[in-house]
């Protein structure tokens, strides 16, 4: 990333070079994520800081942080910020046990030989935990 100005990308050139569009960048400014600089016509001027919280938020995004989370992880002042990213990562071992859960039985059904899957008692144990509530 070399640029000699300091904000020389468009909202459109950052769009498309973050493969989203428009309309998501202005929102994620309407709520507070971004706060790009204006040129003197009021355009919107995004340089390298901007594009760095930018890929923060894609990748937090991805990792299922919602928008009020990604803020408090943005916000340097946040006394919050201990507690959302604790939950964040008590959110993520559940999802990655899941994870874990859904590739044993995924594996098992490659190589049973029960034409109803559910019908395999070893499959059907992956699923123990949710007949359990009935």
């Amino acid at each position: 990333m070399k640029s000699s100005d300091a904000h020389p990308w468009s909202v459109g050139d950052v769009a498309a070079r973050v493969e989203l569009p428009t309309n998501v960048l202005r929102h994620w400014e309407s709520v507070g994520l971004l706060r790009p600089p204006r040129d003197s016509a009021g355009r919107r001027r995004y340089g390298e800081d901007e594009v760095v919280r930018i890929a923060v938020i894609q990748r937090s995004k991805a990792a299922g942080m919602t928008l009020e989370q990604i803020g408090v992880l943005l916000d340097d002042g946040s006394a919050g910020r201990h507690l959302v990213l604790q939950q964040h990562l008590d959110d993520i071992d559940r999802r990655m046990e899941e994870m874990r859960r859904s590739r044993e039985m995924t594996e098992h059904a490659m190589g049973c030989r029960a034409h109803d899957i559910a019908t395999c008692p070893r499959f059907r144990a992956g699923v123990d935990d949710v007949l359990a509530r009935f």
